[in-house]
């Protein structure tokens, strides 16, 4: 745990955390983007138009979104999903991502990623990135974000209600999935060329984040001064 005087992040404490995954445990923005606009210039789509549309989501409707004629959707999710299976060069962990989550308790957090199981799993191994006991993949959703069933989901399987839950988000879909939910919302900046405009609290990293227990759930706290999330609704 970090030295120095600790100050309030949370405006209150929360029965569990729920992670996305790409763009917010870890950075594998040039790698997707990559991947991507190979498929763009395969499908004559325009990359940076498309770029804008794809992250936080899953494959199939990121592409399905699209209504490309002549373009079947689950066959060009699983060539892609192929892609980006092949390799893990130029994927990192966010800055402090491996102590904080090692800092939380193993039954209160888990990782909720429009990624496929496959993806997810080759990509935190690969980092050295800790498993949680809950893992919510592309598979376990009929809709993904913004639906907010993914985070119902992560929050039921972990036994609480997504009320009582903090998510930490990088993308407007899943910012809406969480909001969605009924879940407040913490968002990582570390990943994106440009700023995503939220009134939630913002962070570039979790360097400096640290979890305490309470008798009320977990509540977050930095060594470093920080604006508050919103009281409770």
């Amino acid at each position: 745990m970090p030295d120095g005087s600790h100050s309030s992040v949370s405006a209150k404490s929360y029965a569990a955390f729920l992670f996305d995954m790409d763009g917010t445990l870890i950075n594998s923005i040039a790698l997707v983007e990559r991947v991507w606009r190979d498929w763009a210039k395969l499908r004559n789509v325009d990359p940076d138009d498309l770029l804008t549309k794809i992250h936080g989501v899953r494959l199939i409707d990121a592409i399905s979104a699209l209504n490309l004629p002549g373009v079947d959707p689950a066959h060009d999710a699983a060539m892609l999903l192929e892609h980006e299976l092949s390799t893990t060069e130029g994927i990192k962990p966010v800055s402090g991502v491996v102590g904080f989550l090692t800092s939380l308790p193993p039954d209160r957090w888990a990782i909720v990623t429009s990624a496929p199981r496959r993806l997810a799993l080759l990509r935190l191994e690969a980092l050295g990135i800790p498993l949680p006991q809950i893992i919510v993949t592309a598979e376990d959703v009929i809709v993904g974000k913004p639906h907010p069933e993914c985070y119902r989901i992560g929050a039921e399987r972990l036994g609480f209600d997504p009320r009582e839950c903090l998510v930490f988000e990088d993308a407007p879909a899943g910012i809406l999935a969480g909001e969605r939910a009924g879940c407040d919302v913490v968002v990582m900046t570390a990943t994106h060329s440009t700023d995503v405009l939220t009134e939630h609290l913002s962070i570039s990293n979790y360097d400096d984040l640290i979890a305490v227990s309470t008798e009320q759930g977990i509540a977050l706290t930095s060594v470093v001064s920080a604006p508050e999330l919103p009281a409770p609704r």
